[in-house]
């Protein structure tokens, strides 16, 4: 494995042996880091957000698994 960083990018060559899973992996991974590297979001408002997400897709989704 190989790492280069450049004032504009960062550059990650790894063997062709990984499988596209792990790959894909770590892609997602890489993107999060990026999506959320200037937030001011603490764990807990994300830790709220998905509460109430779950608690909003239950209520639109129970009829369907409450028969």
């Amino acid at each position: 494995m190989i790492l280069e960083k450049t004032s504009k990018e960062i550059l990650l060559k790894i063997s062709p042996n990984i499988d596209k899973y792990g790959i894909q992996r770590l892609m997602d991974y890489a993107e999060y880091l990026e999506m959320t590297a200037n937030s001011k979001a603490s764990q807990e408002d994300a830790d709220n957000l998905a509460d109430e997400l779950n608690e909003n897709w239950w209520n639109n989704n129970k009829d369907r698994f409450l028969k």
